[in-house]
């Protein structure tokens, strides 16, 4: 009889390491869900830094290590050129040359786990792991999710590096189409590119089709970080006009960010004390109380002068979820998700008056609001549900391991 053994057979599963810089920001929770859905395939976690384990537990996590290399130089002559003749820098090469070097230690734990594949979460991280990806040599994909097409995009020297991972990179993932256009823009040679819509979980989102408030306090809730591109402060002039019609009105905005001071002030000056409420960062649970509360999701999202564009909010699809009717912008991704007239209303970027025509539509016409309101609920459920978004990434994962696998079988040698 085989001798009886407690060590598990070994997961027959592809390996994926998944790289991303901080494990996890509390606006990660799309990222997360990824990592806790991969069925078809294992995966470790590789972060620079560690954060909320608790509220995002998850294992394997490594924590990669900073190096710390400097040249070794000749002390006299240092202090000879510095101390005494105080010629600094000076005229000739003092340092011996040891070699290239890395920041992190990716590539010995990469040559220690041997993984099938990488997965580098966002753009300028793979920037800033691409020497690194190199030299380890084997394949990578990387994900786009909006701010990494427009971040550090005025300097020089970062551009060529984002144009030589959209080369380099077996294949290019980005969270909507207007995401993967940008990339094509940026020299992605378009067969590299796929769709990586946001994986948005349902089960636990009941639906509710919206009336209007019987005492006249509408909810219009806006989920997001405190930011430029999310038009928060063209929507604190649009309610201006919004409580001339329905005085009663709320606004909630849920999030914290480099904005708030800006917005506090805002408020101030328009008059909008009683009607507009800063809320601060809110838990999931806290996040969807306020949805199912709530008759609006309002996302005025425009374009900054960086160039900082959405990809396509996930604050917004998992509102839709409860049968949130949305006002929003026709902003990068945000039209793929929301057809306006259908299950919610799109008018132009930092258009304060156009915004607020559109509350008003949607405040005084009950029939639309009940209209756009189940349809959010249907179209978020059939373009965006979490289990289908995360098997889609799984076939890119498997692509690129066996597009690699037959490249490297063509490099080989004949006998």
């Amino acid at each position: 009889m085989p001798e009886a053994t407690d060590s598990p057979p070994p997961d027959p599963r592809p390996h994926v390491i998944s790289i991303c810089g901080t494990y996890l920001k509390p606006e990660m929770q799309s990222l997360y869900r990824q990592l806790i859905g991969l069925k078809r395939v294992r995966t470790t976690v590789y972060a620079q830094w560690l954060e909320n384990e608790a509220m995002f537990p998850f294992e394997p996590i490594t924590r990669l290590i900073k190096l710390h290399h400097r040249p070794k130089g000749n002390f006299l002559l240092r202090f000879w050129y510095k101390y005494v003749v105080r010629q600094w820098p000076p005229p000739i090469e003092i340092n011996k040359h040891i070699g290239p070097c890395h920041p992190w230690d990716l590539i010995d734990k990469l040559d220690a786990d041997k993984p099938d594949l990488v997965h580098v979460y966002y753009g300028h991280k793979a920037v800033g792991f691409l020497p690194m990806l190199k030299e380890w040599g084997g394949p990578w994909v990387v994900s786009f999710h909006g701010v990494d097409v427009a971040k550090d995009m005025d300097k020089p020297d970062h551009v060529a590096a984002l144009g030589e991972v959209l080369q380099s990179a077996e294949l290019v993932m980005a969270r909507s189409h207007s995401l993967l256009e940008r990339l094509a823009q940026l020299g992605c040679p378009p067969e590299k590119l796929r769709l990586n819509r946001t994986p948005i979980p349902l089960s636990h989102l009941a639906a509710a089709v919206r009336l209007p408030p019987a005492d006249g306090e509408w909810r219009l809730v806006q989920a997001c970080r405190l930011i430029a591109k999310k038009g928060l402060l063209t929507a604190i002039t649009a309610m201006k006009e919004v409580v001339k019609h329905h005085p009663k009105t709320k606004y909630l905005i849920c999030g914290t960010g480099p904005q708030e001071d800006k917005l506090r002030e805002a408020i101030r000056e328009q008059g909008l004390a009683g009607n507009v409420e800063l809320l601060g960062w809110l838990s999931q649970d806290q996040l969807l109380d306020q949805y199912q509360r709530a008759h609006v999701f309002l996302h005025p999202s425009e374009l900054t002068k960086e160039s900082d564009q959405e990809g396509i909010p996930n604050s917004m699809l998992e509102a839709m979820a409860t049968g949130l009717p949305v006002v929003a912008t026709q902003h990068g991704g945000i039209p793929e998700a929301v057809t306006s007239g259908h299950d919610g209303l799109l008018v132009p970027e930092k258009s304060p008056a156009a915004l607020a025509a559109a509350l008003l539509q949607v405040m005084c016409d009950p029939a639309l609001l009940a209209e756009l309101s189940r349809n959010a609920a249907a179209s978020v459920r059939r373009s965006f549900e979490a289990s289908a978004q995360i098997a889609r990434m799984e076939d890119v994962y498997f692509e690129a391991i066996e597009q690699a696998r037959q490249r490297i079988t063509a490099e080989q040698p004949k006998a």
